[in-house]
């Protein structure tokens, strides 16, 4: 059995890590009887603590907001997780995320020991991110409100703006939030359409109180979240979509280091369905595939494509003045 001032600390990171514990599981946990758990939380309510207790079968504990956070408990994993993440989050995606980031970071590294100190370090010397050029940010309580309905299985309604500027009432079970080239997405199953569907979190506009509790679904793609927003993102989500025809088998397509969404029309040829919402840079990303293609829809892309083409051309006949000239007599 844990000492009371260990026991008291293992109790608080409990309840710190999981928003509601039954006396029995708390106890279970500890090796203690319900009524030790009950003088212990008696204990945390004296220093401090908002503990709160629900009694009834269904009943349990729950720490709740205080007037001052808290300290909070972590261990050696999650002190380096939460310094990384700290450092990654000061390259932007969530409003205001930045200046708030790298204060947090400071006041993480004055108390971390000199041993996880110098595994954030060498960390954040050692990693090189990529920045994204991100075109909406999204409200840090906004994000929260969405991970604390899916991590508590409450339904979520909120307001959201769909591609097309129409403005619609969503009744979601919230299930993943997921961080895909500068944008959040929420992978949620939709109540009224009876399907999955992914959001654009910067979309979303959260209504309040939370909806009923739900029992978890099976998650889509065979579980993969990130695929299957993968997927989305590439058809469904942006302005325009386009299918191309890839002069390419789409084994070799699969294999190139781009995340492509390909189907297979026979062993010389595939086809690549995607969305964008820059013609231009939908463009220039197929031919980045690097082999012969064919855009089939949307006309608007083939046009886009034939005006790249021809500025290419240009490039390298001279007849925009800056390509090769014959030399002077």
């Amino acid at each position: 059995m844990l000492e009371t001032s260990a026991r008291l600390l293992k109790l608080l990171s409990l309840l710190q890590a999981h928003k509601d514990w039954s006396g029995p599981e708390l106890s279970a946990r500890l090796g203690v009887s319900t009524r030790t758990i009950r003088n212990d939380v008696e204990r945390l309510r004296s220093l401090g603590y908002p503990v709160h207790a629900t009694p009834g079968v269904a009943g349990g504990y729950r720490l709740g907001a205080g007037a001052a956070l808290p300290p909070l408990l972590l261990d050696d994993e999650e002190a380096v997780a939460v310094a990384v993440g700290l450092g990654r989050a000061a390259g932007g995606g969530v409003e205001g995320i930045e200046e708030t980031s790298v204060r947090a970071l400071a006041k993480l590294e004055q108390v971390l020991p000199s041993r996880l100190r110098r595994r954030v370090n060498a960390l954040n010397t050692y990693t090189v991110q990529i920045p994204v050029q991100v075109r909406a940010l999204v409200a840090p309580e906004v994000l929260t409100a969405i991970a604390n309905a899916a991590r508590d299985h409450e339904r979520l309604r909120f307001d959201y703006t769909a591609h097309e500027g129409e403005p619609t009432v969503r009744n979601v079970e919230p299930y993943r939030l997921v961080h895909q080239r500068g944008r959040w997405y929420l992978v949620g199953y939709d109540v009224e359409r009876q399907d999955w569907r992914t959001f654009r979190v910067d979309r979303i506009r959260p209504r309040t109180p939370a909806g009923p509790r739900f029992t978890p679904r099976e998650l889509p793609g065979d579980g993969d979240v990130a695929a299957y927003v993968e997927k989305g993102v590439n058809t469904a989500m942006w302005r325009y979509r386009a299918t191309v025809l890839l002069h390419a088998p789409a084994d070799r397509v699969i294999t190139l280091p781009l995340g492509l969404e390909v189907e297979p029309v026979d062993d010389a040829s595939c086809l690549l369905r995607l969305g964008g919402d820059d013609l231009n840079g939908m463009a220039v990303w197929i031919g980045m595939i690097g082999v012969d293609f064919e855009v089939l829809d949307p006309p608007e892309l083939a046009e886009q494509v034939l005006r790249l083409a021809e500025r290419y051309h240009r490039a390298v006949s001279g007849r925009s003045g800056t390509g090769q000239r014959a030399a002077a007599p």
